[in-house]
């Protein structure tokens, strides 16, 4: 395959967690196809994913390996049912171990000129790498877009566009009031930055990590978003930017049951949640033994436990499910709202009922509510009766099947690697 960018030698990172690392594997796979010489460093956990994509794998070395895996024993207080406090902590882990993200970056170069960074959208080092490295820096959005504006409230209080002047005084206040929300991560980050010399003004670091890009590549589209006057020049739509998935069709998932039910529900809460009685168990109480196929995925957590507990005939539960291989059968998709799954289920015109608020997932879901796809729950605790009479509602609603399509109509047409490749290729000048 012919590139530009083929000889290129390129860096990939990311924070160490499913949704940051899955939407860049298929783009660093992408270029390795093209030609380029790409390399990753990033967790343990990510070792041997980065490893099955034949790109050579860098471990962290002055970063702590704080991951999805170990988060919960390495930073204990993070396991707050308390949404605000949560989001606050995990600010202050981005924070802290921003410079050491840096510092492993700064050592490859040595051994690796890299001719450009690809990174996502949280990770940490953005400002130190643009200004104290001179390498051009591509991140990833891998969530809704959380720039700050004029025409929203701030990322993450997942609240929709203001519908009168007053609602817009309110996210104009709030918008003061962001840094000191989160004051503890605000003030490391910035004692951080003055260490090494990286200039700064006071704002959200989300906000910052987003600016600091030299290209920001948001993953959907313009029409999965809110409304916006005054977004970044530097950010550019790329669809649903998928995980890399083998085209080993041999290993495809299949069930029977499939063809035995005229309505399927997929539930999932992803990998990080490991809590299952939020969603996946009432989920389950709401619809076993009736007339409706009820697939589960677990992400590996609990698994034989729950198939032990709730052996039905039309519930099927599992590790993990391609959802590429099983979304086509799906008529609802109950999730917490991870960004990746919201959209693969939008691409294959599925509507959802969403049940999210922590690490960023209230946004996802109230976009879902806002456009009408599906049903925000505002909660990551619904009761049994709740999340039987949402799914029974969307079902009975076309409404929500319609909407869904017309979007995924729209993300169908991007070409997400291609046009990934072009703004690399447009951002290197060649």
């Amino acid at each position: 395959m012919n590139s530009k960018l083929a000889g290129k030698k390129i860096l990939f990172s990311n924070v160490p967690a499913d949704g940051h690392f899955n939407p860049l594997s298929g783009l660093a796979k992408y270029l390795t196809e093209l030609g380029c010489d790409v390399r990753w460093l990033s967790s343990s956990i990510c070792a041997e994913k980065i490893k099955k994509l034949s790109i050579p794998y860098y471990p962290l070395v002055k970063t702590l390996d704080i991951n999805a895996t170990n988060i919960f024993e390495l930073v204990p207080e993070i396991r707050t049912n308390d949404a605000e406090k949560r989001i606050a902590i995990y600010r202050i882990q981005y924070a802290l171990h921003s410079s050491e993200y840096f510092e492993d970056i700064r050592d490859i170069y040595k051994s690796f000129p890299f001719d450009l960074i690809v990174v996502d959208s949280f990770f940490p080092a953005i400002p130190y790498i643009k200004h104290l490295l001179p390498v051009p820096l591509v991140a990833i959005g891998i969530v809704p877009l959380a720039e700050d504006s004029v025409d929203t409230a701030p990322y993450g209080y997942a609240l929709w566009p203001p519908k009168n002047e007053e609602e817009r005084k309110t996210y104009a206040d709030l918008y003061q009031k962001t840094p000191e929300r989160y004051l503890e991560a605000t003030n490391i980050f910035e004692s951080l930055l003055a260490e090494y010399g990286v200039p700064y003004t006071r704002m959200a670091i989300e906000n910052r990590l987003i600016r600091e890009a030299d290209v920001y590549l948001q993953i959907g589209a313009p029409e999965f978003e809110y409304p916006r006057r005054d977004i970044g020049k530097n950010i550019h739509f790329i669809g649903a930017l998928l995980p890399y998935s083998p085209e080993d069709q041999s290993k495809k998932w299949y069930d029977p049951r499939l063809q035995v039910y005229s309505k399927v529900i997929l539930v999932t809460q992803g990998t990080v949640e490991k809590d299952s009685g939020k969603l996946i168990i009432p989920t389950i109480e709401a619809f076993r033994d009736t007339n409706v196929l009820l697939i589960v995925t677990t992400g590996g957590s609990r698994t034989q436990e729950l198939r032990d507990q709730y052996e039905a005939e039309n519930v099927i539960i599992e590790d993990f499910i391609p959802f590429k291989d099983v979304m086509p059968y799906v008529n609802v998709y109950v999730t917490n709202g991870g960004y990746g799954g919201t959209l693969l289920s939008i691409t294959h015109k599925v509507p959802m009922l969403v049940a999210g608020l922590h690490e960023g997932k209230n946004e996802v879901c109230a976009r879902v509510g806002y456009f009408k796809l599906g049903i925000d729950l505002k909660t990551e605790t619904p009761d049994i009766a709740t999340i039987r009479e949402g799914v029974i509602t969307i079902l009975a609603d076309q409404q929500y099947k319609e909407n869904v399509s017309r979007l995924a109509d729209t993300l169908n047409t991007y070409h997400s690697l291609q046009l990934c490749a072009e703004h690399i290729e447009n951002l290197l000048g060649l």
